[in-house]
């Protein structure tokens, strides 16, 4: 048993450092980043969305945000949709793949931002959810697991953790990702926490 916790340590301490050696993907979250920032700034608001464990990362991203990361600071407007009155409503009347985009019709405005999570890429109401925003002119940040995935090609913004043959490595490079976007969105926002 031993064995097998050391190899899925190593096998994560791996992707780990795949990604913190990806040029492409660091200049990707560095951009995110600040396209959040100034989201913020510019007094709009942040809306996340995902399916299963990526849903209950866009609800930390959105809590983090409109609570607190490390230090007390104002809150920030960001919205996990995972309220699960819209949810089984749409999915009741409209269908499963309207989840997130009928949500995003009704509340976001141009010049709010998206961050869409799947790390398979290809969520059908994920990727609508993606369309609608874009349609609203809301930018959209990609978290996917996958290159060349539609998620990432409709996005404004694609941030690739690929983690190997499943999704549990992907998706804790996620987390990581999600963190380091909140902490440097508050060190634009307020640099006197750090």
């Amino acid at each position: 048993m031993i064995n097998h916790i050391k190899a899925a340590l190593n096998e994560a301490a791996k992707v780990l450092s795949n990604l913190s050696n990806n040029s492409e993907t660091l200049d990707s979250i560095q951009t995110a980043a600040h396209r959040f920032a100034y989201t913020f700034s510019s007094g709009n608001r942040v809306f996340s969305c995902g399916n299963g464990g990526s849903m209950c990362d866009a609800m930390h991203f959105a809590e983090e945000l409109s609570g607190k990361f490390r230090k007390t600071r104002a809150g920030l407007a960001a919205t996990a949709i995972s309220d699960p009155g819209h949810i089984s409503c749409i999915a009741n009347d409209f269908g499963y793949e309207e989840i997130f985009s009928r949500y995003l019709e009704s509340h976001a405005r141009k010049g709010d931002a998206l961050l869409a999570i799947s790390t398979s890429g290809k969520s059908p109401n994920i990727c609508k959810a993606a369309k609608t925003a874009l349609k609203k002119s809301v930018m959209v940040v990609a978290l996917t697991g996958r290159s060349g995935s539609l998620l990432g090609e409709l996005a404004d913004i694609e941030i690739c953790t690929p983690g190997g043959g499943f999704a549990d490595r992907s998706q804790e490079l996620h987390i990581k990702v999600i963190h380091i976007l909140i902490e440097m969105i508050e060190r634009q926002l307020f640099p006197h926490n750090y």
